[in-house]
């Protein structure tokens, strides 16, 4: 039957000429994950949630942190920015008390200006308020940090809550999950990985939508860089655990986007802040302590999903993506009153159609805790992973809930003992650095043998060198000229000697 002439126009208008989908984007990031899931073939924990959504997504195999670190790496997420740049050096919370500055702008403070709401549930662990504000807040700023980050239920019930609030305008939903950071430090009565909270259990309370996972120490896959002993086995156990909640919290969120109708135009992106709270991971830019998982799921690029990519990616790409995502410009802005900022990450958009041939990585870090200077920075390029530690001739830190954790309790114990310890390294080696570490992560990718002081990789080590010194220089890195010169910051900044025989 031929439509009449009004209806033909207005449908081939709508065909035609277009009437834009909203988009919309959930951020979904976990707390010290790792690769603890069926996605990434760990074939023990239980995981059904985020391989499902593998299912949808491109999910990449060689993404990198910028920064070891929680509050840091939280700001690069949320401004594209590496930690030296924004100004984010450690922690934010209690005596740490670290910020980025008041003129960095945010993922947040940009979408908000043009018009699309967003909110967050969970972690934030960022300051200023001003630089990251969101219309919709539920964080340890003005709730539990239990509640809102590791209740399943209740984070279920404010995603709702958000979602059916939500008008004609696009939105972007930031889901940070506390899970499965340790609690040892903190919520000691929870277990190590507050794996005991909410389970139904005598004083624990109960998460309503929660259905526990246990693990036994003989079940787990304990990676190369964890001792491999009863203690450490028992407390992965107990991370398995909260990952399994992560999960299950990670499922009903999705759920809650189907429900609500969003999930054909909703950018979908899972990753972590950084790496697993063990010895050689969280804190260090080793590739156990920056390597991260990442899903990116995209209602428009259905070629892709199932598949992996190789591409070197770095979360310094989200914000680029999401600006791109929602075709908002990135402004012309200074922090230095010398040239604009640039955002050095690039978007993951195209990587969602076709695979990429990206293969560069770079890291900084300054501190964790106020207590933990040890500034590195590293790049990786290719096959070689090139790192800096600035201050080398001091002990490599350890933050408070590693060093209460079952783990490098037992680690501690055995060395001064002097008990085999099942790690690939010892103690000294681990707290005492040489200033330049080559590996091949390709020939060694547990990164054993440096290759800096051998004479044979003297081209890889000085054009990985030269590739840190330029992205340094382009993110304003204050550090740049250390540990043998001082910056003077003018017009033309440079670098002076200070002959300090290092």
């Amino acid at each position: 039957m031929a439509c009449p002439p009004v209806s033909w126009f207005l449908l081939v208008c709508w065909c035609c000429c277009g009437v834009e989908s909203r988009r919309n984007v959930l951020l979904i990031i976990a707390d010290d994950a790792g690769f603890e899931t069926e996605v990434y073939n760990n074939t023990v924990v239980r995981t059904p949630h985020l391989r499902a959504l593998a299912q949808r997504s491109v999910v990449f195999q060689n993404a990198f942190a910028s920064v070891s670190s929680c509050s840091p790496s939280r700001s690069t997420i949320l401004t594209g920015l590496p930690q030296h740049q924004n100004g984010m050096y450690g922690l934010h919370q209690g005596v740490h008390h670290y910020d980025s500055f008041d003129q960095v702008r945010s993922l947040p403070l940009l979408l908000k200006q043009a018009n699309i709401r967003t909110g967050i549930v969970g972690k934030k662990h960022v300051g200023p308020g001003p630089v990251y504000p969101f219309d919709f807040a539920y964080t340890e700023e003005n709730s539990s940090v239990l509640q809102v980050g590791r209740n399943i239920t209740r984070i279920k019930l404010l995603v709702r809550k958000f979602l059916a609030e939500q008008k004609e305008q696009p939105f972007f939903l930031y889901v940070a999950f506390h899970d499965p950071h340790r609690c040892g430090h903190s919520q000691p009565q929870y277990g190590a990985f507050c794996e005991k909270f909410g389970n139904g259990e005598s004083g624990m309370g109960r998460i309503p939508d929660w259905k526990p996972e246990y693990y036994t120490p003989d079940q787990v896959k304990v990676p190369y860089f964890v001792p491999d002993t009863p203690t450490s086995r028992a407390d992965i156990a107990a991370q398995y655990t909260t990952v399994s909640r992560l999960d299950q919290g990670v499922g009903l969120v999705l759920q809650e986007l189907r429900d609500a109708g969003f999930e054909n135009e909703t950018l979908v992106i899972y990753s972590s802040d950084n790496g697993i709270p063990f010895p050689n991971g969280r804190t260090n830019l080793y590739g156990s302590g920056v390597a991260e998982p990442m899903l990116v799921s995209s209602p428009e690029h259905r070629q892709r999903w199932g598949q992996s990519s190789q591409a070197y990616i770095s979360l310094l790409d989200i914000t680029p993506t999401i600006l791109d995502w929602f075709s908002v410009p990135y402004p012309a802005y200074s922090l230095s009153r010398r040239s604009p900022v640039q955002l050095t990450g690039r978007s993951l958009l195209p990587a969602l159609s076709s695979e990429p041939s990206w293969d560069t990585a770079f890291s900084s870090q300054s501190l964790h805790e106020a207590t933990m200077y040890y500034p590195m920075r590293s790049v990786h390029r290719g096959r070689y992973r090139l790192l800096h530690n600035l201050h080398y001739r001091m002990p490599f830190p350890i933050d408070q809930d590693l060093y209460v954790s079952p783990t490098f309790q037992d680690l501690l114990n055995r060395t001064q003992a002097r008990q085999p310890t099942g790690w690939f390294k010892t103690l000294r080696e681990y707290y005492y650095r040489e200033r330049w570490e080559l590996f091949d992560t390709l020939s060694d990718p547990a990164e054993e043998r440096n290759l800096a002081p051998d004479p044979a990789y003297g081209p890889v080590l000085e054009g990985l060198k030269e590739l840190l010194l330029k992205w340094q220089w382009l993110t304003e890195d204050p550090w740049v000229c250390e540990p043998d010169a001082v910056l003077e910051a003018k017009l033309e900044p440079e670098c002076r000697p200070l002959y300090n025989e290092l």
